[in-house]
């Protein structure tokens, strides 16, 4: 036992090691075209590549460098796994170059051979891992044995509006990621002090202001990125390319159950809980945990290693006594309490309904006529974003919005104190009646939570991307807006306000409309947007809101 993983344990109350681990590295996977992947495996007290034994066996497949998932690997062996920890293409030693996402289900599938020809390898096996690591999983799951179990962590099987949401890009995602393959491949201990130092997020705002958009890699990472070229100037506008990548057709009743953990701060949270529910339709009980937190807190990671051990204790060696007995465990901020459920969302839920007035109020019948409320959207100084499900090493989560509430682009509406607690769990829906003087703008949404010292801490937010192709105009100019928000778990206590945030700009976990059709290699006429927010009787604009008894 390493002292590394017996620290993890202790400090995240694991249970005990039950064998100790011996490393055979550098191992070789040859995929399909002759590409060399790099293989740590960890073994069991007692196995070896030489001998057969009765152990499971987990499969770890890293974008992100072996050393930083050692630990696991390590913690997992200790408890029975042999743990095969591979580096994927083009990363940590491995050759070919990362796609991202592309190919992996190719280099899988060579990795699941190879591991058939193992005389340790007795045919059960579990693969597990956050993030990149949770879509190599589901890229090879309808490969697998029949002996198997997954455990994907803020992941998904599709990525296109993750990546390019309605079509605007995740510039937020792209050049942190950005940031960090190169940080990894050239230097991991100055990234680590960047991370640490917040550079990286101050390069990530700057780069994000850079015209023509495809020249944001130099700002980023110092030079011209393939992958980002590839992808903005070709790939992203090639269905086939969304088909190659998509992995959602291969959750059916025989997909291997799986184990979900997410944070309520995580910017893929929608489309994993979609692929939770792909799979309770095709007649399987997944299990599901969503904490406070981001896609990057140190927490969730813990609560993955936890539900991993339990999972495929219960999958692989038919023993459930580590699992929990609701498969649904939810943390609602506010409440500061855990839940637990037999699906997600739970029954229940009271739709409630506020209504958007004069005087910046929310209330529960609409008016019957008000002048709109009027707000300017600039895209040469965009309307940033502030906390929320981002992917970034810092900067994600719970903050007090007030200074994006002060700004003159971004309208607020709020709620009388409350009487009593009222605990929201899931997706707010926003229905916008607008109008906008250009023929494409975006209206984003965002609910915050009131604290009576006037704290605006925010709960959830959405958007929309309007083009002249996707909303058609009603017959008195206005558009008929309806805006998710992402889904999440609240409880507003008594004396809290609700509040509605409504502005045109996120930038950048959205890249700012330039008020026309984007071409990404050409400096943009920006141009300035008049925005209308109507709440009349006969354009009453209002937040839907599931709220639970709790």
């Amino acid at each position: 036992m390493s002292f590394a993983s017996k620290f993890f344990a202790w400090r995240n109350k694991i249970k005990p090691a039950t064998h100790r681990v011996k490393k055979s590295a550098d191992n070789i996977v040859t995929s399909f075209d002759n590409t060399k992947l790099l293989t740590d495996i960890y073994f069991p007290q007692g196995t070896s590549s030489g001998n057969n034994a009765p152990f499971p066996t987990i499969l770890i497949r890293t974008a992100y460098k072996r050393a930083g998932f050692a630990n696991y690997a390590r913690i997992y062996a200790e408890r029975g796994f042999i743990t095969v920890l591979q580096a994927c293409r083009g990363t940590d030693g491995s050759g070919g170059e990362i796609g991202p996402l592309l190919l992996e289900r190719e280099d899988g599938l060579a990795t699941l051979e190879w591991l058939k020809k193992q005389d340790w390898f007795d045919g059960r096996l579990g693969m597990s891992g956050p993030s990149y690591l949770g879509y190599v999983q589901w890229a090879i799951c309808d490969s697998m044995p029949e002996k198997s179990a997954i455990a994907t962590q803020i992941a998904t099987t599709e990525y296109q509006n993750v990546l390019f949401p309605q079509g605007a890009t995740n510039l937020q995602f792209w050049l942190s990621w950005m940031q960090l393959n190169e940080g990894l491949a050239s230097s991991p201990l100055k990234f680590m002090f960047g991370v640490i130092s917040g550079k990286i997020e101050r390069n990530t705002k700057s780069a994000a202001n850079t015209t023509p958009l495809i020249d944001a890699d130099i700002a980023a990472a110092g030079h011209k990125v393939d992958f980002w070229r590839r992808w903005m100037l070709s790939e992203v506008k090639r269905p086939e390319h969304w088909q190659q990548l998509s992995q959602s057709g291969r959750i059916d009743k025989n997909t291997p159950p799986n184990s979900f953990v997410s944070g309520w701060y995580d910017f893929i949270i929608d489309e994993l809980i979609d692929d939770y529910n792909r799979l309770r339709k095709n007649g399987h009980n997944p299990y599901l945990t969503i904490g406070p937190w981001t896609h990057v807190d140190p927490k969730l990671i813990a609560q993955s290693v936890h539900d991993t051990l339990a999972w495929m204790k219960a999958k692989l060696k038919d023993d459930a006594s580590d699992l929990r007995e609701k498969p649904v465990r939810i943390f609602i901020p506010g409440l500061n309490k855990w839940r637990e459920y037999e699906s997600y969302p739970p029954p229940g839920a009271k739709e409630t309904t506020l209504y958007l007035e004069p005087e910046n109020s929310l209330f529960s019948k609409p008016v019957e006529t008000a002048e709109p409320a009027k707000f300017t959207y600039d895209p040469n100084d965009p309307t940033p974003n502030l906390g929320g499900a981002i992917f970034a090493f810092t900067g994600a989560g719970a903050f007090d919005n007030r200074p994006l509430e002060a700004r003159d682009d971004v309208l607020t509406f709020t709620s009388e104190p409350l009487n009593e607690a009222k605990t929201l769990i899931g997706q707010p829906k926003v229905k916008l009646f607008a109008k906008s003087s250009l023929e494409h703008t975006d209206f984003v949404a965002r609910l915050c939570d009131v604290h009576p010292n006037g704290k605006s801490i925010n709960i959830c937010d959405g958007f929309v991307r309007i083009t002249p192709k996707n909303n058609k105009k009603l017959p008195d100019g206005c558009w008929e807006i309806d805006i998710v928000l992402h889904n999440s778990a609240h409880q507003f206590a008594p004396g809290h306000q609700l509040r509605l945030q409504i502005c045109s700009g996120a930038h950048p976990k959205i890249s700012r409309n330039p008020g026309v059709e984007e071409e990404v290699d050409k400096i943009p006429d920006f141009l300035v947007a008049q925005q209308s927010i109507f709440f009349d009787k006969k354009r009453p604009s209002s937040i839907n809101l599931p709220l639970y008894d709790l």
